[in-house]
């Protein structure tokens, strides 16, 4: 079987690295030149635990192909999946051009039945612009080549990515076409030979079930912020609170954590998408709305709890603070919308000075926020607590969980904690003498 994948995004090459990986021939196409020859040379532009190995078998094996033309492979394939990017626009709604640049790339140039399917994570709707693109182009050249569209969202956990796709909990599949459902069976298989569980639907209903997904993991983390917020005011544990709630099979624990609040390319762009489609469709969307309310606010959390340490904003000027965590989640260097990104901003803007430790987002940090003397990138976690007023934990990596609480104080010239992800006991770090604060408590102060 052959298939192409326009995009080699975090979507796009995962999912076609991983169905070579089960002896599809894939084609991964994008128009940028640069990371194309790159990922011939097994350059990723990502980084995701496995995938470097992954791909280089797969290009070694023959099962793994990069191109920059669609056209190339088009006659050849029985599937086109779109995995370009979808960007929030300033109102919130997803861009879908390159979505439509595709399927006009497609009506322009298909010769024989082609599968399209999105994955991509698009409004509802978007199938039916990508089949009238199509129709629009074939109508232009003078023929009526048969196809069919799909919508197949992804559901991949960044840091977690291969597993999630090789051994997925379901496959969700939206198609109005016996022989894009047999195409699309035949695909998935390999990956469901233990549960065989392919859930197919109509083609809107799948497009929705991605954001409503999404929208529904983003509700339980705000909800969590919430109260934990409100732990805080009242003089509540929200480890406690959530380990009385969690404890209820109707509930469950996942996605049920408080912290500083939650990044990444998935939420924030997906719950956006999803509350201009209510707006759209003069149905506003109330609990997602204040669920980015919420999330909006949790971002700034960690500079408050640092301004109420050192007493106000003004105070932070020419501190020094370190860091730990840079990306929005660990195993992962994406920093988009992370909560550490809003908290270096504002530290720069109150006059404080930076020291910053990431296993793996430094360089994706540099890309981002330029070289500026006032941040400094430490080789480990220790050599950026040198001489710190405080320390932040932003991004909950393993390397961070038990560190050497005695060379953090010898260290520091400050004694404060601020853990952005209740990662710590309160009582071992009060016995080193730091204060210790955390989401849905009151500080633990020395």
């Amino acid at each position: 079987m052959k298939i192409a994948i326009v995009g080699t995004g975090y979507v796009g090459l995962v999912s076609g690295t991983c169905f070579a990986e089960c002896g599809v021939d894939v084609t991964c196409i994008d128009i940028n030149e640069e990371k194309i020859n790159k990922l011939r040379q097994c350059i990723m532009p990502i980084y995701e635990p496995g995938l470097e190995e992954m791909v280089q078998r797969n290009i070694n094996d023959g099962r793994l192909h990069f191109s920059t033309d669609l056209t190339e492979v088009l006659d050849d394939v029985e599937i086109v999946f779109t995995a370009v990017g979808t960007p929030s626009d300033e109102d919130g709604s997803a861009d879908l051009s390159y979505v439509l640049e595709v399927a006009r790339t497609i009506g322009k140039n298909m010769n024989n039945y082609v599968l399209v399917v999105t994955k991509s994570t698009v409004p509802v709707g978007t199938a039916q612009k990508v089949r009238e693109t199509i129709e629009s182009e074939q109508q232009k050249r003078g023929v009526n080549i048969e196809f069919d569209v799909a919508s197949n969202p992804e559901f991949l956990k960044e840091g977690a990515a291969l597993k999630d796709f090789m051994s997925p909990d379901r496959v969700v599949v939206g198609t109005d076409s016996t022989r894009a459902r047999k195409l699309m069976e035949r695909l998935y298989k390999p990956f469901m030979l233990n549960s065989f569980r392919v859930i197919f639907m109509d083609i809107p209903s799948a497009e929705m079930t991605k954001y409503a997904a999404n929208a529904m993991l983003a509700t339980r983390i705000s909800f969590m912020n919430d109260i934990a917020n409100l732990c805080e005011k009242v003089g509540a544990d929200v480890r406690s609170v959530r380990a009385g709630i969690t404890s209820d099979a109707r509930i469950g624990s996942k996605f049920m954590y408080p912290g500083c609040g939650y990044g990444g390319s998935c939420f924030p762009k997906d719950v956006k998408a999803l509350i201009h489609t209510g707006h759209e469709n003069d149905c506003p969307m109330k609990v997602v709305e204040a669920v980015e309310a919420v999330n909006e606010s949790q971002k700034h959390t960690l500079f408050n709890k640092l301004c109420e340490h050192f007493g106000s904003s003004e105070a932070l000027a020419g501190k020094t603070i370190a860091l730990w965590g840079l990306s929005f989640k660990p195993e992962t260097d994406d920093m988009r919308e992370a909560p550490a990104l809003i908290l270096i901003n504002e530290l720069l803007a109150a006059g404080a000075k930076i020291q910053t430790f990431d296993p793996i987002a430094m360089n994706e940090a540099k890309r981002r926020l330029g070289e500026n003397p006032a941040i400094t990138y430490g080789k480990d976690k220790y050599a950026v607590t040198e001489k710190a007023d405080a320390l932040v934990i932003a991004t909950e990596w393993k390397t961070f969980r038990v560190p050497s609480w005695e060379r953090v104080v010898e260290n520091m010239k400050g004694n404060t904690v601020i853990d952005g992800r209740n990662i710590y006991d309160p009582a071992e770090l009060n016995r080193y003498g730091l204060n210790y604060y955390c989401i849905g408590h009151r500080p633990y102060r020395v």
